[in-house]
């Protein structure tokens, strides 16, 4: 039987999460170890969709099962924000060629379904229990306002896109496509970003937020 694939657990005091180690941004939260392990799995058929679109052949998911590896500690309380920030020791083994240009694939994708997901939706989205949540266009302000700020986590500074300004946007992805493709720590990064878990992060945010808009515009 094929081992399952590979997660580490990210332990808050009040929630947890569950990443994959094989498919970056394959991350979901809960409340208990239990819980989040069942959530990725309920997302292995979107994750697939976009492995798909990357060309990079989705293996993962409930039918191959999860191994736990690691349970590490939340860093900075990251995880009850719902927020995957724990670094891991692997993270700093360098990046191969292959795999940084796997990572690129992957993120190049997740934009793009991200992209199409916006273009598909209304203005207004559905609002969560309590009447909270975020619209269309604030989402998407967000998410370009956080690969701004992803940037300067790896080291490079690129300039905070204003609302509705595409080609700002675009040209803030093509420079972290490039710098994802290299695998390379930028000698100004500050500590704590290396590339495979600035990549991991990155695609993690992009995804969580596009199938926010999903869920959102039924």
């Amino acid at each position: 039987m094929a081992a399952g694939s590979p997660v580490y657990i990210e332990i808050g005091a009040k929630r947890v999460f569950a990443c994959s180690l094989e498919w970056p941004g394959l991350s979901r939260v809960a409340k208990t170890e239990e819980a989040a392990l069942l959530a990725l799995s309920s997302y292995a058929d979107r994750y697939a969709r976009v492995s798909a679109r990357a060309g990079t052949g989705f293996d993962g998911g409930p039918d191959r099962g999860w191994d736990v590896v690691e349970r590490v500690p939340t860093r900075s309380g990251g995880t009850d924000f719902g927020v995957p920030t724990t670094v891991l020791e692997s993270d700093y083994v360098p990046v191969s060629k292959p795999e940084a240009a796997r990572h690129a694939a992957l993120l190049s994708a997740s934009w793009e379904m991200f992209d199409e997901v916006v273009a598909g939706a209304p203005e207004s989205l559905r609002k969560g229990p309590r009447g909270g949540g975020r619209d269309r266009d604030a989402i998407v302000d967000h998410v370009a306002a956080a690969e701004q700020v992803f940037a300067s986590g790896v080291g490079f500074k690129l300039p905070v896109p204003g609302p509705g300004q595409r080609s700002v946007i675009e040209a803030n992805r093509v420079a972290i496509l490039d710098w994802c493709r290299s695998g390379e720590p930028r000698p100004t990064a500050p500590p704590g970003w290396p590339p495979r878990y600035a990549a991991r992060r990155l695609l993690w945010h992009v995804l969580d937020h596009g199938w926010e808009i999903e869920d959102r515009r039924r």
